[in-house]
């Protein structure tokens, strides 16, 4: 193991396709990235060639969003199906912290932005494993359902475009993931289920550093190319994010990430261009 490349340690974990093995790999590499960080050791970024989509399980069964069974939330069946949910953008978030570590290793970047994205990584790989507890204690395992099948898009459309991967995934889909966690955390407060609201909110404290990093670096990326960073986010996100952003907003933490209103305001239903 050590004597991989960052690049190569991300293309593992990619092309494994047991959650837990992924995940265990995952928390591996990143150990393996601090302790060497720590010491003064260098690991060297290098090059990979990581698949387009990542390695899945056979199950769960992945399934246009439409077709995904909708379930009242205030039922146990319900509450089983947003843990799955859960699970299942966890995963994906695992596999696109490496992705975007492996796939633009071309454009010459801090080694700051390699910290932020192995630790995202780990943090990711942490919160799937404890949404799969959660899930147990349902009586329920990952794969148990049918999920949705769109969650790789953004990153198969982005696949050669850094910034617009930066704009989509952490600024968008992570930044929603801020807005509609409070809600879930109160479902299962209501049902009294301690320990998924404990996991739900470790996810949601460190889920707004997840944000802010991908707020960081496109700045810093914007700022490099000499560009409005508001103007260029607009501009990606209608490119590459289908259908406007919708309200509600999480407008304190996603201040706290980085993130003002008049960079998705502008994106919602009623003003956003296609």
């Amino acid at each position: 193991m050590s004597d991989l490349t960052l690049a190569q340690m991300a293309q593992q974990v990619l092309t494994t396709a047991d959650g837990h093995e992924k995940t265990k790999l995952s928390r591996a590499h990143a150990a393996r990235w601090f302790a060497a960080r720590k010491a003064g050791e260098v690991i060297e970024i290098g090059h990979a060639n990581p698949p387009l989509r990542p390695a899945r399980p056979e199950k769960p069964e992945l399934l246009d969003p439409r077709d995904v069974p909708r379930r009242r939330p205030g039922s146990p069946e319900g509450r089983k199906a947003i843990l799955h949910a859960v699970a299942h953008i966890e995963l994906n978030a695992v596999d696109l912290h490496w992705d975007i570590i492996a796939r633009f290793t071309d454009v010459k970047m801090p080694i700051g932005f390699y910290d932020d994205w192995v630790k995202s990584a780990d943090e990711e790989s942490k919160h799937f494993n404890l949404i799969c507890d959660s899930l147990k204690s349902h009586g329920s395992f990952y794969g148990d359902l049918p999920a949705h099948a769109g969650m790789w898009r953004a990153a198969e459309d982005t696949v050669e475009d850094l910034m617009g991967r930066l704009a989509v995934v952490p600024m968008v889909l992570e930044a929603r993931g801020l807005d509609v966690t409070p809600g879930m955390i109160n479902i299962f407060r209501q049902a009294k289920d301690t320990q998924t609201v404990e996991a739900l909110e470790v996810i949601y404290a460190e889920e707004v550093a997840h944000v802010a990093y991908g707020s960081k670096w496109f700045h810093f990326l914007c700022g490099r190319h000499e560009q409005d960073p508001k103007d260029v986010f607009h501009a990606l996100v209608r490119k590459y994010f289908h259908g406007p952003l919708k309200p509600p907003f999480n407008e304190e933490k996603r201040a706290d990430a980085g993130l003002p209103p008049d960079f998705y305001w502008p994106l919602t239903e009623d003003d956003a261009v296609s």
